[in-house]
């Protein structure tokens, strides 16, 4: 579904992402796993273009290389954005929150003006689908954190994308209701074929619910396999802060590599790269 090519991510003198060639097929939940600076964040990010590739480039089916502005918007327009800290407006209520997954497919001047009764239909169905039907008039601001996680991944699916990204959605809520925000993450992800792509930092919750584990290091792919190939020593390495290797080149390992892993997700800024 979307395609990465040598694509390689730079801050300043700083590398965030190097050289790295990986493929996402529809309807995979695939986590992403690594210490804060792995770059996880900036890895998510260029799967939209918010972390502009300095290397290399992206392409998505049915749109084909990300190299301009009109195959940009059509890609972002079809592309959810979840992220830690929500991005909701905390004083309108949560269908205004929820239509704004919609602007994408209108014009700038049509966003002044209340959108079309069909419109609000799709947002009030997506609020069903997370459960807050009942809470659509409420200010966003009154809710509890798992709620407003919930009212963003609404707003994604508004958007009825084809790529649904989430930096880190879970990383502020007690153990339950990120149970509850992954678990309706990967049924929309099986229900609607939706491509998902998820940073985390809870090995366990990768494992219960990853289809796929890419784990990072120093800006690098160290792991590519499903959840039962991530052995404890594995994991644990992931997490293990060790110089970079000095090998600049980074590409998706193949599953049969898994077992011999060695134990050596709008402009993205440095705090950013966790």
């Amino acid at each position: 579904m979307i395609q990465l090519h040598d694509v390689a991510i730079k801050f300043g003198s700083f590398t965030a992402l190097h050289p790295t060639s990986l493929a996402f097929v529809p309807g995979q939940f695939t986590v992403l796993l690594g210490a804060s600076g792995a770059g996880k964040s900036t890895l998510l990010r260029s799967l939209n273009m918010l972390a502009q590739p300095g290397a290399g480039h992206i392409s998505v089916d049915g749109v084909g290389m990300l190299d301009n502005a009109k195959r940009l918007h059509e890609h972002r327009k079809r592309t959810g954005m979840i992220f830690q800290q929500h991005q909701l407006i905390g004083r309108q209520s949560v269908l205004a929150n929820v239509l704004l997954g919609r602007i994408g497919y209108h014009p700038v001047w049509r966003t002044l003006f209340p959108l079309a009764r069909s419109e609000r239909r799709i947002a009030l169905e997506c609020l069903e689908r997370v459960g807050l039907l009942h809470k659509a008039l409420e200010r966003v601001d009154c809710l509890s954190g798992g709620q407003q996680q919930r009212v963003g991944i609404a707003r994604a699916l508004a958007q009825q994308p084809r790529l649904m990204l989430a930096d880190e959605p879970v990383a502020s809520l007690d153990p339950a209701s990120s149970r509850q925000v992954l678990a309706q993450l990967k049924r929309f992800c099986r229900e609607d074929g939706i491509t998902t792509v998820v940073s985390l930092h809870q090995v366990d919750l990768a494992r219960e619910y990853a289809d796929r584990i890419i784990g990072l290091s120093h800006g690098r792919i160290v792991f590519d396999a499903a959840p039962a190939a991530l052995t404890p020593a594995q994991a644990a390495a992931l997490y293990e802060q060790k110089s970079p290797p000095a090998d600049s080149s980074t590409r998706a390992a193949p599953l049969k590599e898994a077992a011999s892993f060695s134990t050596h997700t709008h402009l993205a800024t440095a705090e950013e790269l966790s």
